[in-house]
């Protein structure tokens, strides 16, 4: 049943939970002491002004997110000082100023996403020495912090009219406790995330708080039930391949509740160990050679040209933006038994390099991507046809035994897609070229927009990337546009939330009733559900909403 924790990557995985747990049980008790958990949950995200200006000048993330997070904390405690308002008023006043200066750096000056998904939700699977140091030293602070200002902390928390009777006026303490907290938060960023930094920092704390009144045992008791639902959480990720932030936060929560129902007598707390049946089957794939691929498009490819001859695994699932993926325990587990890691490149699926690294692989990773003129080339069938050579040579390479096989799936794929290729073309050549003007969520069909002769317009997010956000000007701009070369369609993509190309169009009086597959195959069964199928599609919504659904292309 503990076999999950043989795997050198849940290891790490462990100890940053166990290094963690020290400055979230400590801190946390002086976050629910002192009325501080907006404040720390805050912390996390007030960060992302810092993560913007590291991805757009190319320094260390956590350097940018420490000094963001400590310019949030000097904020709130100045403010604080001139007691005009409560504290969580003031915490989300300064929060909106921070969250504003990251969409405005994110958007105007640098337009980067800044790795949103990281701070939004972190990896404990992929976190790496770097992360372990922060968390020790913030560790080490809290420890040293609650023995040099614990008393101070407890005075004011209890009563802060009686301690500034009692001279207690400084607000340094404050600051310290404020700058601790945002330093341990940060560290906690690669492991949960800002979302759920609270399963961590204050929800242990909050239910020992339920067991214990003495502050001593308090905050024993919350390192402790933050180490264990830490561990218990990450334990339940891998057995059920679910994200081992959300895992522990739904542990640390049923903690609070049986905890809760225990104190208030409605339950007998009744602690049982069951033993959870099917700990996950075999990953292994018998002789054949296992190949990981990344998105749903390089998994299609792998699997025509592999045949029953190899086992393919696709990490991305239909419809999963491929830019704000966070790696499952079952993706490390893969590709720690890959012969072969297929890699799209150019940043699209930057997290593979970590996963591969955290895997303690040591497969062959193919770049697809390299060489190539767009981050997504897959939709120009010819660089398609690129990447399937690569794909045979890779897997002959790799098999021997089965080389003529792939070789001549390969060439046969090859020509599935020489014949997609023509297929487009004709049905493309139904439009004028003046008419071919698309505008799409992001800037993901430059590929395809160079092969077929159509003109990119514009953009609603203007970059290749979804985690971008599109400015008021950026949207006014393009609503203009549209207007001015009388664009008769904006086409939402399956993976990207449609509500703004929505509104644009209606706006603007163009249609967003057609849909593209931009980032990611569609579910089996839909016309998506292959490459192939997939450019078809794109290529007949194209015309349609070209033509005001005149046209189309003959199935």
């Amino acid at each position: 049943m503990l076999d999950a924790f043989d795997l050198p990557f849940v290891q790490r995985g462990l100890w940053a939970v166990l290094l963690l747990a020290v400055p979230a049980g400590l801190l946390g008790t002086w976050i629910v002491l002192r009325g501080m958990a907006f404040y720390a949950h805050a912390t996390g995200t007030a960060a992302f002004p810092g993560l913007v200006l590291a991805d757009g000048l190319g320094f260390a993330a956590p350097l940018g997110a420490l000094a963001a997070a400590g310019l949030f904390a000097a904020g709130v405690v100045a403010l604080g000082g001139r007691r005009r308002t409560g504290g969580d008023s003031l915490t989300a006043l300064v929060l909106v100023g921070c969250l504003a200066a990251g969409v405005l750096l994110a958007s105007d000056v640098f337009g980067s996403g800044a790795r949103v998904d990281t701070l939004l939700f972190g990896s404990l699977l992929l976190v790496g020495p770097r992360d372990l140091v922060l968390a020790a030293i913030a560790g080490l602070l809290a420890a040293g912090g609650s023995l040099l200002l614990g008393e101070r902390w407890l005075a004011r928390g209890f009563d802060p009219d009686a301690a500034r009777a009692l001279g207690l006026r400084s607000r340094w303490p404050d600051l310290a406790l404020a700058a601790l907290i945002a330093f341990a938060v940060v560290a906690s960023l690669a492991a949960v995330g800002a979302l759920l930094v609270t399963a961590l920092f204050i929800v242990p704390a909050a239910t020992a708080r339920l067991l214990t009144r003495r502050l001593r045992m308090w905050q024993w008791a919350s390192v402790a039930l933050a180490a264990g639902e830490g561990a218990v959480g990450l334990w339940l990720a891998v057995q059920t391949n679910a994200p081992p932030g959300a895992a522990i936060a739904v542990v640390a929560g049923a903690g609070f509740a049986v905890a809760a129902l225990w104190r208030a007598r409605r339950a007998v707390a009744l602690l049982a160990l069951v033993a959870l049946a099917g700990c996950g089957g075999s990953a292994a794939g018998g002789d054949r050679v296992t190949v990981v691929a990344t998105t749903t498009q390089i998994a299609d490819f792998a699997r025509n040209v592999a045949g029953p001859d190899a086992r393919v695994v696709g990490l991305l699932r239909p419809n999963t933006d491929p830019h704000e993926y966070e790696p499952r325990p079952d993706d490390v587990r893969s590709t720690a038994g890959a012969g072969l890691v297929l890699v799209n490149g150019r940043g699209l699926d930057g997290w593979m390099g970590r996963v591969v690294q955290e895997s303690g692989a040591h497969a062959r990773v193919i770049d697809l991507g390299r060489g190539q003129r767009f981050l997504h080339w897959w939709h120009d069938p010819v660089a398609a046809q690129r990447a399937v050579a690569q794909i045979g040579r890779a897997l002959a390479a790799a098999d021997p035994a089965h080389a003529p096989a792939y070789r001549r799936r390969a060439a046969a794929y090859a020509g599935r897609l020489r014949v997609v290729d023509r297929d487009l073309r004709a049905c493309l050549s139904r439009v004028a070229p003046a008419q071919r003007k698309l505008v799409t969520d992001h800037d993901a069909f430059g590929a395809f927009a160079r092969r077929y002769g159509v003109r990119i317009v514009g953009a609603v997010i203007p970059s290749q990337s979804t985690q971008a956000q599109a400015s008021a000007g950026d949207l006014a701009r393009l609503a203009r546009t549209i207007e001015r070369e009388h664009v008769r369609a904006v086409f939402p993509e399956t993976s990207v939330s449609p509500r703004v190309a929505r509104a644009i169009a209606r706006e603007t009086g163009a249609s967003a009733r057609y849909t593209l597959y931009g980032d990611t195959l569609g579910p089996a069964g839909s016309k998506g559900a292959t490459y192939l199928g997939m450019e078809r599609a794109n290529a007949d919504a194209m015309v349609r909403g070209f033509t005001g659904g005149r046209e189309g292309c003959a199935r």
